[in-house]
């Protein structure tokens, strides 16, 4: 990344051997879906404009428009996937005010973010050329809510159609001679919300006729991604998978750490011990959702023909101080490193039914992988834990067990230590432990069947300060380590962890 990574190591004698870890590499489990590591671009605040986007004629370094600095950050950790252009404001997207010469396209007020114009400078072409840089597969989410399906069955002809049919020369016009390789199609977008406010019934009867019209050339593969349920909402998982499950092909889920809840959103920096353990045992609570919600996929789809995508996940808090509260901006500190680290171990449990996942969002917006001010940009606490888990895509899990001390503070906990394991396409076993206690130290012992040992080495995540962050003028205040405090006993392999902290190991 341009910069030599310091070496951590811990004192063994500063940290009880409080925790222990059961690997079974003999056992080997499901592939580990890459869009699970996906990303979310919706068209709010700056997480488009002035995040990804600054037009040609920009000063800010850019290729066909788009930020050169972002492109790069976001290859570096193999984005897999990007979903767009919402969330809410899919659910009023016109794709057509979006095509065509840039000048001619109609300004529209983005009416659930800010009250701003929305320029339309980034519509179809530009975002399918933006997912081609990356190298990422394209999540297009189509406007159930509010359009009829004649709208949207033309879009994904527009997007896909090879012959020469009036969609197909609309589009070769418009500069794109070959047709897209559109890897999801979203089926609407919250439709117990934004997306129009239905109940489950009436939300999966619309799924079914929208979906039948959506289709793509003979032999081209597409996956129509259905409105899920919010949170604990297992009703509507019940009631779409019933009545609709066999005409989609994926099943969303939207889930967000809130602390304080929706109407008292906590601070992103400045919080407390009792704040920390709060966010941290909400969002182990997705285990929990993943695995009720996939129980009743179950029922309906013992093959588990059906994913489920938890396609907005992420921290919400408090919007920064002198901010627009419509365009969600928020700091971004250690604490977040450690939510997206826990929700990758929980993830990996969950390989066989959940195959893909989408943080909300990529920049700017929430829980941001990269932050930009102008001309300049900084890579997250969160853009470094997916940088940790980045050999986790297609890569086999590894079943785990782990017994660990419980921390908490108040009425919420969580087990202090988090593991996860795979092994890659090359045969090397990535090993992931997260301390979540901020001030106590861990020695984890791991055990692993299966696999002899040998050379071990591994990154670092961690900070002096609970809010640790990285700023513009200190972009590294918080970035990955080398590991050493990691070793071979008797077959047994022992890493002494800091507090507040996640480490990635690599056993060969």
């Amino acid at each position: 990344m341009g910069f030599a990574e310091p070496a951590f190591a811990a004192d063994p004698a500063a940290a009880p051997q409080d925790a222990a870890v059961a690997i079974h590499a003999d056992r080997p489990g499901a592939r580990l879906d890459p869009h699970i590591f996906g990303q979310f671009a919706e068209h709010l605040g700056h997480g488009v404009y002035d995040g990804i986007w600054v037009g040609p004629k920009s000063s800010v370094p850019n290729i066909h428009g788009f930020r050169r600095d972002v492109i790069d950050a976001l290859k570096a950790i193999r984005v897999p996937v990007v979903r767009w252009p919402g969330g809410c404001f899919a659910d009023e997207y016109n794709w057509r005010e979006g095509i065509g010469p840039v000048a001619k396209r109609p300004k529209r007020v983005n009416t659930n973010w800010g009250g701003v114009t929305e320029s339309n400078a980034v519509g179809t072409h530009e975002f399918m050329e933006f997912s081609e840089l990356v190298g990422a597969d394209a999540y297009v989410a189509g406007d159930l809510g509010s359009a009829p399906p004649r709208e949207m069955a033309a879009w994904v002809e527009y997007m896909t159609s090879p012959t020469d049919s009036a969609l197909a020369q609309e589009r070769i016009a418009n500069g794109r001679k070959a047709p897209w390789k559109l890897a999801m199609f979203g089926v609407g977008n919250e439709l117990w919300g934004c997306g129009g406010n239905m109940d489950a019934v009436t939300a999966a009867q619309e799924t079914r006729r929208y979906a039948a019209f959506i289709k793509t050339p003979e032999g081209v593969p597409l996956m129509k991604v259905a409105s899920g349920a919010s949170g604990e909402d297992y009703a509507w998982t019940e009631t779409m998978m019933a009545k609709a499950g066999d005409v989609i092909d994926g099943l969303a889920l939207h889930y967000y750490t809130v602390p304080g809840g929706w109407e008292n959103k906590k601070p992103a920096t400045g919080f407390d011990e009792h704040d920390w353990a709060e966010v941290l045992a909400k969002t182990v609570a997705v285990d929990t959702l993943l695995t009720r919600h996939g129980k009743i996929m179950d029922k309906y789809d013992p093959k588990r023909r059906v994913a489920l995508l938890l396609d907005e996940w992420g921290t919400w808090y408090k919007n920064e101080p002198g901010t627009n509260p419509g365009f969600l901006y928020q700091q971004n500190s250690l604490r977040d490193a450690l939510v997206a680290a826990l929700n990758f171990n929980i993830f990996t449990r969950h390989a066989e039914r959940l195959r893909g996942a989408n943080i909300a969002q990529m920049v700017n917006v929430l829980q941001a992988l990269i932050l930009t001010d102008g001309a300049k940009m900084v890579r997250t606490p969160t853009y470094w834990a997916f940088d940790l888990y980045k050999d986790y895509q297609g890569a086999t899990v590894l079943p785990v067990e782990v017994d660990s001390r419980w921390y908490g503070r108040g009425e919420y906990g969580l087990a202090a230590i988090s593991a996860s394991a795979v092994r890659d396409p090359q045969g090397v076993v990535h090993v992931a432990l997260v301390n979540a206690d901020p001030a106590q130290g861990s020695q984890v012992t791991v055990k692993i069947d299966g696999v002899a040992p040998g050379t071990v080495s591994g990154r670092i995540l961690t900070a002096d300060k609970m809010d640790a962050h990285n700023t513009m003028d200190a972009p590294d205040a918080v970035r990955p380590q080398s590991f050493t405090a990691a070793r071979w006993q008797n077959g047994v392999l022992t890493a002494t962890l800091p507090p507040k902290a996640v480490v990635m190991l690599e056993l060969r």
